[in-house]
């Protein structure tokens, strides 16, 4: 509250300044003008002999210039300008009017000069207070922008390892950190060098800054933390000036950790923008190496950072002896799931039908926060329903809700739409259920769900490493699923497998681009829209490895694919045609089904079929009589 009186107060001042200029311009310069009287009029009256006397000023800037104040026999009182003082005595003495003739005051030099002044000053003080606003992290001083924004950890409240669930190896990998950190003789004596710098790779939301406060938090010691954007100024040499000031902070505070999110801001690959000329960015790179490992001594200062793309960083900073250790915080698996959820649950009520282990085995390929996030998400939509706890519903609910949108249940669609849906999804879950390589359904709805007009959910049985040929083949006739039901049934296509078909269309292309599963190209990885190149200097020249010829054949081969699973996707549906219809039209009925609803479908369709096979089997009746 005081800071916000204090702006205003502020505001408030300059405002009054601004007034109190231009009042005292206007007074200052402003020409005394009558309003109802002019030297014309003047002139008459005397001629009339109405005047009794006049005073005469005289400028001594303008010769033969100057103001006349007049006195009316009847005692009123004018002022009117006498372009030409001579004449005007000359007028005056022959109708004998008494003329005072004194010097007009001469406006002082200061006076003159001091609008302009305060109108400097003013000008001056709002652009300090502009510059300092934008150097906010300096601590609102203006010559404070060279000095490192790095916060101090806060002490007090301190991230264990005990916080970070489901990344047990990454978490041995820093022990010896933690351990130098607490006891560097039990090294020092060995001749041991701990590293100078460890960085953390790996996707968004995998847990690599908690993990660096979790570091700090076991030992015990003082934790700067700082993003890669924070060096980076409008200003030459700020950047630098930043990094030293860093370092000169940590060596203050040893033994001591700096946390450097984001590094890619600022570590990013020297002369690989267009010319590769050297900007301020590259200034500060150059630095940030020399104090990670220059002339200068660095004991005790371990340099700690997080990036998610650990391939356009600079060579010169990822050697030994600046960041010696990568540490790779990949995705979790379905224990270490299992284990952040729980963690995150710690807050939260839940019903008794939660199980982690289905939820686990649902969020596949999930990060920490995208779990964390899971969770909140089912808590917000639970208070939402007025519930008190929980429960696996509300999670479901909010599965769908961050993977696919929100479900759009009062969105009015029309029965042929409807229909449409039903076996284009019903053609999706066929094939997720027949293809062998292909997971299980766990849930098919034709719900407005976000973009889509429905959706049909697998639920993975493991977690995989690789992707083999054969599953990659099943997964694009899986996805070409919905648009063959529609071609069966109606005998037309629509544009609702738009986004199938640009999936579909990208699996083929890598299979035979990047993974060399084409019989007629060969274990051979050819580059292109697909490149890692992401600067844009060597975009520029960047060379396609492949010729003309061989284009035309990358063309050919994923053509070859697409039609060949397409012709496989209708071959199947309609092998399963009475399925087919019996899954849309639950779904028309119940909009949502679960996958057990979904295969009892199947388990329906096979025991028909045992009983068509014994109806045309006259040989034995006992069996019939069994069924």
């Amino acid at each position: 509250m005081k800071k916000f009186w204090k702006n205003i107060g502020l505001y408030v001042i300059i405002f009054v300044i601004i007034v109190f200029t231009i009042a005292i311009g206007n007074k200052t310069y402003s020409p005394q003008e009558t309003v109802n009287y002019t030297y014309g009029d003047l002139i008459d009256k005397i001629e009339n002999g109405e005047v009794k006397d006049v005073e005469l000023q005289r400028s001594t800037d303008v010769d033969n210039y100057g103001v006349g104040s007049a006195e009316l026999k009847d005692g009123t009182k004018i002022s009117v300008t006498i372009p030409s003082v001579t004449n005007f005595i000359d007028k005056a003495d022959d109708y004998g009017v008494k003329i005072d003739d004194v010097a007009l005051p001469k406006t002082g030099v200061l006076r003159a000069l001091l609008p302009s002044i305060l109108m400097m000053i003013l000008a001056i003080a709002v652009f300090s207070f502009i510059f300092q606003k934008m150097q906010g992290g300096g601590g609102g001083k203006v010559m404070n922008f060279g000095k490192s924004k790095a916060k101090p950890g806060d002490l007090t409240n301190k991230v264990t390892f005990k916080d970070v669930a489901g990344l047990d190896e990454e978490k041995k990998e820093l022990e010896e950190i933690v351990e130098f950190l607490k006891d560097p003789k039990k090294f020092s004596e060995l001749g041991a060098r701990i590293p100078k710098g460890v960085l953390l790779v790996g996707p968004p939301g995998t847990g690599k800054t908690l993990l660096a406060k979790a570091v700090a938090g076991e030992s015990g010691v003082q934790f700067f933390s700082i993003s890669g954007s924070d060096f980076v100024e409008m200003f030459v040499g700020v950047g630098a000036s930043r990094v030293r000031d860093l370092f000169d902070q940590a060596k203050k505070n040893l033994p001591c950790i700096v946390f450097i999110d984001e590094i890619d801001a600022v570590g990013r690959r020297r002369g690989a923008g267009v010319g590769g000329g050297h900007d301020e960015r590259e200034q500060t790179l150059n630095q940030l190496l020399v104090e990670m490992d220059g002339f200068g001594v660095n004991e005790g200062v371990i340099v700690m950072a997080a990036t998610n793309r650990a391939d356009i960083l600079d060579p010169a900073i990822l050697r030994p002896g600046r960041f010696d250790r990568q540490v790779y915080v990949g995705r979790p698996d379905l224990k270490g799931r299992i284990e952040i959820l729980k963690v995150h649950a710690r807050n939260k009520p839940l019903a008794d039908d939660v199980d982690f282990e289905v939820v686990a085995k649902t969020t596949a390929g999930f990060t920490g926060a995208d779990l964390e996030n899971l969770l909140n998400e089912a808590a917000l939509l639970s208070a939402r329903d007025n519930k008190k706890k929980v429960d696996m519903e509300e999670i479901q609910k909010a599965f769908i809700k961050i993977g696919i949108g929100t479900e759009k249940k009062n969105r009015v669609i029309s029965e042929k739409e409807k229909k449409i849906t039903a076996y284009h999804e019903a053609g999706h879950a066929i094939l997720f259920e027949v293809l062998p390589e292909i997971d299980n359904v766990h849930s098919i709805s034709i719900i407005p769900t976000g973009p889509a007009g429905g959706y049909t959910m697998p639920l993975p049985a493991e977690d995989r490493m690789y992707n083999s040929k054969r599953q990659m083949e099943q997964e694009i006739i899986s996805f070409l699923g919905g648009r063959a039901a529609e071609f069966i049934i109606m005998d037309d296509i629509t544009t609702g497998a738009s986004n199938d078909i640009e999936r579909a269309t990208s699996i083929a292309r890598a299979m035979v681009t990047k993974f060399g599963m084409s019989d007629v190209l060969g274990p051979i990885h050819y580059g292109g829209e697909d490149s890692d190149d992401v600067f844009l200097g060597k975009s520029l020249g960047h060379n396609r490895n492949y010729s003309d010829g061989v284009a035309v054949t990358i063309d050919k081969e994923i053509k070859k694919i697409m039609d060949h699973s397409y012709e496989e996707a209708k071959r199947l549906l309609l092998e399963n045609i009475d399925v087919l219809h019996a899954a849309a039209k639950l779904l028309i009925e119940k909009e949502k089904i679960t996958g057990d609803e979904f295969r009892a479908l199947f388990e329906k369709k096979e025991f028909d079929n045992v009983v068509d096979e014994i109806m045309h089997d006259t040989s034995d009746e006992n069996e019939l009589n069994e069924i």
